[in-house]
């Protein structure tokens, strides 16, 4: 897996196919509201 995002670190956020980010990102993103809002957009 991190090959295939050439990100040297895992956990490994997809959504819908595209990468997001490794953990920091996904806290952060967490943290500001954007991670609940790029979900719920995926999940419609």
């Amino acid at each position: 897996i991190k090959q295939y995002a050439n990100w040297p670190t895992i956990p490994q956020l997809y959504i819908k196919g595209e990468f997001v980010g490794g953990a920091d990102i996904m806290r952060s993103l967490y943290e500001q509201g954007e991670l609940q809002k790029m979900l719920q957009e995926v999940a419609g």
